[in-house]
This record gives structure tokens, C-alpha cells and sequence, in this order.
């Protein structure tokens, strides 16, 4: 076989008879090259987009696991209040039921002490009559 005298300058002819720098194999794996690149662009788009998804989704998770906890929060002090809103009352009460306790004695202690000058004073009006 005869060296073609324009591969050895480098210049080529495609399948369509069109002159070309590249070799025919060069430029077919090229264009195979460029459309693996192209399949490959493609799919990092579709994994950024998924992942774009991911990161939206686990975010809006986050918003309302941190919504839950701040509510949770509430509730837990507010319980806290309550209980200790309970437990004033519970001693004012207490502290009422203390004062009425000693209110109830020295009202005891005066009717002792009443009903000892009425018997008294029926004693002296008992006497008073026999002696008239």
C-alpha cells in the first residue's frame, strides 16, 4: 500500500468526503467522548436536583422537629407552672386553714369562758331568788 501523501500531512477525509485535520478513529472517539461528557453533565444535573430535594425535604424536617421541641418546651413549663401554682395555693390553704384552726379555739376558749359566767350568773340569780 501507498502512504497517502495528505494522511502523512495530516489531513484526512470523513465519511462524507469532507477533509479534516483529525484522524477519522480521533474524531469519531471525540464525538463519543462528547456525548459520554454530555450524558455525564446530564446526570449530575438530575443528582443535583435530587439532592436539591434531599437538602429542601430534611430542612422542612428540621423546621417542624424544632416547631415540636419548641412546643414541647411550652408544655413542659407550663406544667411547671401549674404545679407550682398548685402548690402555692396548696400553702395559702394551708396557711387559711392554720388561721381558721386558731380562730376556732379562741372561740372555744370564749365560750368556755362565757358559758363558765353564765353557770356563775344562774348560780347568783338561783341564789338571788332563794334569799328573797
Amino acid at each position: 500500500m501507498a502512504k497517502d501523501p495528505l494522511a502523512e500531512a495530516g489531513l484526512h477525509f470523513d465519511e462524507l468526503n469532507k477533509l479534516r485535520v483529525l484522524e477519522p478513529e480521533v474524531g469519531q472517539k471525540t464525538t463519543e467522548l462528547k456525548e459520554e461528557c454530555k450524558d455525564f453533565v446530564d446526570k449530575i444535573g438530575q443528582f443535583q436536583k435530587i439532592v436539591g430535594g434531599l437538602i429542601e425535604l430534611v430542612d422542612e424536617l428540621a423546621k417542624e422537629a424544632e416547631t415540636e421541641k419548641m412546643k414541647a418546651i411550652g408544655a413542659r413549663n407550663l406544667l411547671k407552672s401549674v404545679a407550682k401554682q398548685r402548690e402555692a395555693q396548696q400553702q395559702q390553704l394551708q396557711a387559711l386553714i392554720a388561721e381558721k384552726q386558731m380562730q376556732l379555739e379562741r372561740y372555744r376558749i370564749e365560750y368556755e369562758a362565757l358559758s363558765k359566767v353564765e353557770a356563775e350568773q344562774n348560780e347568783f340569780i338561783d341564789q338571788f331568788i332563794l334569799q328573797k
